[in-house]
């Protein structure tokens, strides 16, 4: 069994008001994103990469954008992202944390998180 407290996770900086922690098996990948640098008056450019996402709105509120739509997403709140997809979120709220869960993992993150 492994387990992680938050605190001790490894933190990635992105940008100024913006982190991420992850943990991994060989197959699944579970994210937590704090951003701090909002509210944005632009969604993020949006994106898209061979993993199948599913995010969890844990604290704050963004709009999530994905085939010409938004939807506006609130703690609770929950977002697929099929492989290949493009999509983006606009933090709507100072703080807001995202829990995304990924299959296969992000390669691209543990590369990124190694010393």
């Amino acid at each position: 069994m492994t387990t992680y407290h938050y605190g001790d996770m490894p933190v990635q900086h992105l940008r100024a008001g913006a982190e991420r922690r992850l943990a991994h098996t060989g197959s699944l990948m579970i994210v937590v994103v704090d951003l701090d640098d909002g509210p944005c008056e632009q969604p993020d450019p949006p994106h898209a990469h061979l993993h199948e996402q599913a995010s969890y709105v844990a604290e704050g509120e963004v709009l999530f954008f994905m085939d010409g739509r938004s939807t506006h997403l609130r703690p609770g709140d929950v977002y697929l992202v099929p492989s290949g997809r493009p999509h983006a979120i606009q933090q709507l709220t100072p703080h807001v944390r995202l829990v995304d869960c990924f299959t296969p993992i992000r390669e691209d993150f543990v590369e990124e998180a190694r010393p």
